[in-house]
């Protein structure tokens, strides 16, 4: 374990969210946007509802994981260094429906994501139960790399027209992604890049101080508001190959989950999200869990306020 360095805290803590890579069953880097919290012991906890449960499993089958801090929104920071967190995680079998022991979380939450507090109370509760019964992934880091702010990056040339390569308009609307490969030793990287369209896929950047090698790669581009709302994010997987001196990512497929367009699309998002969690428990042939409401309530209560 890498004991984090105490002068990175304050800036870790700022961050509201980080790219979070596990690896898939064909070894593909898959990265999502999560909120994370820094325990006192050195370790890092990033929780998953049931409904969204394939980080936890990927972390069960290879406890590999990475994690980023680069998109700065809602930190109150201006050209944050980026910080770069390799390691190993663990996910217990335990569905967690209280935010007992993990209340500096919860609390975190509740006070940045401040449109949350109205899903603990009245009828909310009965269509988001899902989201308050959770995995927890715990990660010890190995290696911690601080990384110049993102504005430090150079600008990506022009493209000259329009791309038909998969995933182009998506692409396009960002001005940067975030690269996931792997090391020379199958581990996963991560690396916030410019993207740029070339002949049979997309020119990205190598970080220097995490070289990748050719293999799977994924490219995610995500955003959110000062509040954790107004969220966005897909990823478009494919293969990362040597391009001369440089890198070429060519994409095979996009991955863009519901629940960023209007109300019927969340409508849709919370049946999916409730089938899931259905699946899941029924798969291991385990009861629904009830959610401590009350604990919950008291935390969202007492938060800190920042919204006005």
């Amino acid at each position: 374990m890498q004991i984090l360095d105490p002068a990175l805290h304050p800036l870790m803590d700022a961050y509201r969210t980080c790219e979070f890579t596990t690896l898939g069953r064909d070894g593909t880097p898959l990265t999502w946007p999560t909120a994370f919290h820094r325990r006192a012991d050195g370790t890092l906890l990033v929780t998953t509802s049931l409904a969204f449960a394939q980080k936890a499993l990927n972390v069960r089958r290879d406890g590999r994981v990475a994690m980023l801090l680069s998109d700065p929104t809602g930190s109150g920071l201006t050209d944050p260094p980026q910080v770069l967190v390799t390691g190993t995680a663990v996910c217990p079998e335990e569905i967690v429906t209280s935010p007992a022991g993990d209340e500096a979380y919860w609390s975190m939450l509740f006070e940045r994501q401040p449109d949350s507090r109205k899903y603990v109370t009245g009828a909310a509760r009965r269509l988001m139960d899902w989201y308050y019964m959770r995995l927890l992934i715990v990660v010890t880091p190995t290696v911690v790399l601080s990384r110049p702010p993102l504005a430090r990056l150079s600008p990506a040339p022009a493209a000259s027209g329009p791309s038909a390569l998969l995933g182009a308009a998506l692409l396009s609307a960002y001005p940067t992604a975030v690269l996931g490969a792997r090391d020379e030793a199958g581990a996963p990287l991560l690396a916030r890049t410019r993207v740029t369209p070339a002949e049979g896929g997309y020119a990205v950047e190598s970080p220097a101080d995490r070289p990748p090698v050719p293999g799977p790669a994924s490219l995610l581009v995500h955003r959110h508001d000062e509040r954790l709302a107004a969220m966005h994010n897909a990823l478009v997987r494919g293969e990362l190959r040597r391009d001369g001196d440089g890198w070429l990512f060519v994409p095979v497929k996009v991955v863009e989950p519901a629940g960023s367009g209007g109300p019927l699309d969340v409508i849709g998002t919370l049946r999916r999200a409730r089938r899931a969690t259905r699946a899941y428990l029924d798969r291991r042939g385990l009861p629904r869990p009830k959610v401590a409401w009350p604990e919950f309530q008291a935390l969202a209560a007492t938060a800190p306020r920042t919204d006005g």
